[in-house]
């Protein structure tokens, strides 16, 4: 079923307004091999992404 503008407007104001974003650039390939990792998780690859992050983060910073 498809989404209204008025719908998608109110999605993208909630993002903007809610998270940042950020664009990875990275080799040839390595989004596949992401794919494959995030899928064995369960996980879309932005959630593999922030939780290799947050998993980083954690260890180096002591940020929870």
């Amino acid at each position: 079923m498809p989404v209204s503008k008025k719908q998608q407007a109110c999605v993208n104001r909630y993002v903007k307004e809610n998270y940042d974003r950020i664009n990875v650039t990275m080799a040839k390939g390595r989004k596949e091999i992401l794919r494959q990792a995030a899928e064995k998780y369960g996980l879309s690859i932005n959630g593999y992404i922030n939780l290799a992050i947050a998993e980083k983060l954690e260890k180096d910073m002591d940020v929870e």
